[in-house]
């Protein structure tokens, strides 16, 4: 079952945020963040850098890609050859960093394919005050730690690497501090975390203040994960969080309508967006059998037979409770979607919906579409579920009945063969 509760933990019922977003969540629970202000037309750019100039003071911006994914330091953008980070040494120079970054598509290690089309950069403050040789790079997460069912502050003093690096190369440098749910975080825990980066005097004090406000707002906007790479140390004892990637629970968006309201839908798969305005619960996988199941536990248990049975599943679809013909079509519009589709297993335990209507359902959506180029395996159990093999027998379409799970996964082999 490892597979599935992977794939249903890991890419299900969650938002992710842009940076800019991020910090203004940061902000609101009062933690010190780099300033800066958003655009999405390389002819404001010079006017966000300039209001930039007098809040600030900076005379350096950063320019940042403004995508949901990592690495965007390191990243590339196809068409100009620009990094996805960039400094503007002078605001002469915004308006052609902006150019180099708006717009294209940026390839990170966490891309795929074209990579990114990038909507939105933010300029930034520098600030890494020019000359200045008294800073250090702080790593530091909030996230959950399932195992023992605990939040818990990841930090390490080797900030603005990839953690995964530090965690393989060094991984004495990653330090881990639980959080008791009973008490929350406790003063002496903020200054151990200080104290293991090795602070001391103004910039002890204010990380002892950076971090219970970090955490805060953790808590306060229902995250699944807060990450800051880096927090910056500056040369005059400031704790900033110099960057903020930013994971929220969507189970509990419903609390947060403001939260709710940043979602971007552009950075996210087109397929799962369609599902969702369809009242579907679907995500694209990488597999070549199509999943349409009726539950979420059963469409786990499905593709586990899938995989067991030596195949891999596609998608996970959830179609709920109401499998009628007009959504059944609609779930087979959306799978056949992927070109790697090769099958399609229909999984469907007849509780509060009847089998027969589920079945009826099938065969009306698959005549209305006209046709289907995959074959197609039903297993349909639970009530009317011999009324719904009959019908499925009787329909002259391609589609395979089944009544145990197991016989199912096998005619899915079988017609992959």
């Amino acid at each position: 079952m490892i597979y599935s509760l992977y794939i249903y933990s890991a890419k299900f019922q969650k938002m992710n945020l842009h940076e800019y977003q991020g910090k203004s969540i940061l902000n609101s629970f009062g933690v010190a963040t780099q300033r800066g202000v958003v655009v999405d037309k390389v002819e404001d750019a010079v006017a966000a850098a300039k209001k930039l100039t007098e809040e600030t003071g900076t005379g350096w911006y950063v320019v940042k890609a403004q995508i949901h994914a990592g690495g965007r330091g390191k990243g590339t953008v196809e068409e100009t050859g620009s990094h996805g980070v960039v400094l503007a040494k002078g605001i002469d120079h915004i308006e052609e960093k902006v150019k180099g970054i708006l717009g294209g598509h940026l390839t990170t290690a966490q891309t795929n394919g074209k990579g990114k089309l990038v909507g939105k950069v933010l300029i930034a403050e520098d600030v890494y005050y020019p000359g200045e040789t008294e800073t250090s790079e702080f790593y530091m997460s909030v996230l959950l730690d399932r195992e023992l069912g605990r939040n818990v502050i990841v930090y390490s003093t080797e900030g603005g690497m990839d953690i995964e690096t530090v965690a393989e190369n060094t991984p004495d440098l990653i330090y881990k501090e639980v959080i008791d749910p009973r008490v929350g975080l406790q003063g002496f825990q903020a200054r151990k975390i200080a104290f293991n980066l090795g602070l001391s005097g103004d910039a002890f004090k204010n990380m002892v203040k950076f971090i219970p406000c970090l955490y805060n707002a953790f808590e306060g906007c229902d995250a699944s994960m807060f990450e800051i790479n880096p927090v910056l140390k500056t040369s005059d004892n400031k704790i900033i969080a110099v960057d903020a990637k930013v994971t929220l629970d969507g189970n509990a968006l419903f609390r947060h309508k403001d939260y709710a309201a940043m979602r971007d839908v552009t950075e996210e798969d087109p397929t799962e967006v369609e599902a969702g305005e369809a009242g579907l619960n679907f995500v694209k996988l990488d597999g070549n059998v199509g999943c349409m199941v009726n539950g979420a536990g059963l469409a786990m248990a499905t593709m586990d037979i899938i995989k067991l049975s030596g195949g891999n599943p596609a998608n996970f679809l959830d179609v709920g409770g109401t499998a009628d013909a007009e959504r059944v079509e609609k779930a087979f519009g959306i799978i056949l979607k992927d070109p790697n589709v090769k099958a399609i297993l229909i999984n469907i335990f007849g509780g509060i919906v009847r089998c027969d209507r589920v079945a009826q359902g099938v065969v009306d959506a698959y005549k209305n579409m006209g046709s289907i180029p995959v074959p197609i395996i039903v297993r349909l159990q639970g009530t009317n579920a011999v009324e719904a093999k009959k019908l499925i027998d009787e329909s002259g379409l391609n589609v395979h009945s089944a009544v145990l799970l197991q016989e199912a996964a096998d005619k899915v082999k079988a017609v992959l063969a």
